[in-house]
This record gives structure tokens, C-alpha cells and sequence, in this order.
């Protein structure tokens, strides 16, 4: 079977090849025959009904400096022309995010978009995990610096962070004494007009905050994110590093809880966040990452694993 794939992400002119999961897709799709066409989500198009970008004809190849060749732009229709929508770019889950999500809705029953983009677009990563509280530390959604001091007297240690946040920005630890607790929700509310997160400082996080990615409801893998030096985010995105790991009994039960759900609601490729081995953080469904990671630690091909869903998707659509 050959595909044609519509991968709509970030410029390939500034992705780092050596863990990028969006480029190891495409390696591997490349590596099964499907063909290859790169888009912003600002190239896309709505005219009667269509769906189209101006999208360039890609190859890739693991070479660092000359990771992709291009060819000119064409005029590509994603509800007739494409089999399969790759959505990738990385937040900020904005309108410019949210706008992609309704354009590309309207092909999603001729083209199989990975992830679904309705479901995307329902399920913001630190708002969709509030349907699991039950696996999650405790939590405060405000734009309330009473409700925060409140938060912090009964937890002791706090962290504060951008409630569509990605990539470990703008975290922030408050410590019992509160101090710059005021100051940190000035800043955020001037920043953002959405409600923070809040949430009980977690000790465990020094160990590390464990990426488990999920295929289809199925785990496919897990790496171990430790902080850098003088951190407590271990996002590798801000100097965290990955190692080797295996899943504990409590994160098998939160697997097994959300996978089901994650199927259904067409969320193909995902990637949950849990710190000590038990709280679950964050649902990310937006561009997850962590599959370039989990293949060089346990050998585990999970973009192969992700096409072989694809391909079946597909298959059974044309049956």
C-alpha cells in the first residue's frame, strides 16, 4: 500500500533530526513507499467545500545539514489527493492551532488526519487530563491569587504553570513561604487570559517524569525524563535528559483506563506524563514526542508500530 502523506508541521529547516518524532514519521513512512508532502498550517486553503495547501514534495534522510530535500510548491488538495494528514506543527495551542483543527475537520471523512482534529481541538493536554483526576496530584484551575494562597497553605509547595503551556515553559516553584507568589500570578494574568494550573509540588519529580506513549490505546513504549541541574523540569526540551525505564503497576492501570478512550476519540499517537510513578500530569495529543528515545533504549520501532495503525485505518476505510 502506498500513501500519500500530507505532513503539516514546523519548518524543516529547524528541526533537530537526532530526536525529532515528527522526522523519524516521515523516515519511516518514506522507508514503506509512502510519498511525502510538507506544509505549514498557514498554508492551508478553504474554497467551496476544498481543503487545500500549497505543499512541497519532500524527501528526507538521516544526514545532519542535509536532512530533506524539497521540491517546488504545489497546489495540494487534502480532501482528494491526500490519503493521510499528519498534524505535527508544536503549540502554542492558539487560534491559528484551533483554526487548523476546524479546516482540517472538514476532510477528516475522506483523509484519515493523525491525530483526529476534532478530538485535538476537545482535548487541550492539560485540560483533557482533568477527566482523569482520580490519577492526578492535587489541582487548581485560576486566575485567583486568594485561591492560590489557599492552594499553597494547604499543600506547602506549589507549582504554577500556563494552563496551554508546552515544552516545560514557564514553570514555576513556589515555595511555603510564598514568596513572588503574588508577583508570578500578576505576571501570568497579564500574559495569558485563561485560568493557570496549580498544582501540589510533587518531591518525586527529582527522579524524573516518565513519557509513556500510547498507539492506538496501546502502550508502545517509555523513557524516563530526568532534570537538568538546578531544575525541576525535566522536559528534554529544557535540558532534561532520557533514560531507560519500564512501567510501574500503577501506570499500567492508567494505561489501561485511558487507552480505550483514546481510540475512540481517534487520538492515535499520544504521549502521557507521570512523575513518582503514579500522578499523571498531562495528556499530550497535540504533536507528542519521546518515539526517537524509546527506539534506542528499547529497540521498540514505535513510528513503524504508528504506521502499521495508519495503514490499517486506511485499509478498513477503503473496504
Amino acid at each position: 500500500m502506498s500513501l500519500t502523506v500530507a505532513v503539516q508541521m514546523d519548518p524543516l529547516e529547524s528541526i533537530n533530526i537526532a530526536g525529532d518524532s515528527s522526522f523519524a514519521l516521515m523516515l519511516s513512512a518514506q522507508a514503506r513507499g509512502h510519498r511525502l508532502f510538507h506544509y505549514a498550517a498557514e498554508d492551508l486553503n478553504y474554497a467551496a467545500g476544498r481543503v487545500w495547501a500549497a505543499a512541497r514534495p519532500v524527501k528526507v534522510q538521516r544526514v545532519v545539514g542535509d536532512h530533506f530535500a524539497a521540491g517546488d510548491p504545489v497546489s495540494l488538495d487534502l480532501g482528494a489527493e491526500a490519503d493521510v494528514v499528519l498534524m505535527r506543527q508544536d503549540p502554542p495551542f492558539d487560534l491559528g492551532y484551533i483554526t487548523a483543527t476546524h479546516l482540517l475537520e472538514r476532510i477528516a471523512g475522506r483523509t484519515l488526519v493523525v491525530n483526529d482534529p476534532v478530538s485535538v481541538r476537545n482535548a487541550p493536554e492539560k485540560v483533557f487530563v482533568l477527566d482523569y483526576a482520580q490519577f492526578m496530584p492535587p489541582t487548581l484551575i485560576t486566575r485567583s491569587l486568594d485561591e492560590a494562597r489557599a492552594f499553597l497553605a494547604e499543600h506547602g509547595e506549589i507549582v504554577i504553570k500556563p494552563l496551554h503551556g508546552n515544552g516545560g515553559k514557564a514553570i514555576f516553584k513556589v515555595g511555603s513561604d510564598g514568596a513572588n507568589l503574588s508577583a508570578l500570578i500578576e505576571v501570568f494574568n497579564q500574559t495569558w487570559r485563561e485560568p493557570h494550573m496549580v498544582q501540589a509540588f510533587l518531591p518525586a519529580v527529582a527522579k524524573g517524569d516518565k513519557r509513556i506513549v500510547l498507539v492506538d490505546g496501546e502502550v508502545a513504549g517509555a523513557i524516563n525524563r530526568l532534570p537538568g541541574e538546578g531544575e525541576i523540569r525535566s522536559n528534554l526540551a529544557v535540558g532534561g535528559s532520557a533514560v531507560k525505564t519500564e512501567l510501574t503497576d500503577k501506570e499500567r492501570e492508567i494505561c489501561a483506563v485511558l487507552g480505550p478512550e483514546l481510540k475512540g476519540r481517534g487520538l492515535l499517537f499520544v504521549g502521557i506524563d507521570v512523575i513518582g510513578g503514579e500522578w499523571l500530569t498531562e495528556i499530550n495529543v497535540t504533536s507528542p514526542t519521546g518515539i526517537v528515545a524509546i527506539e534506542r533504549f528499547d529497540g521498540t520501532d514505535v513510528a513503524g508500530l504508528i504506521w502499521d495503525a495508519i495503514e490499517r485505518k486506511v485499509a478498513a476505510r477503503a473496504a
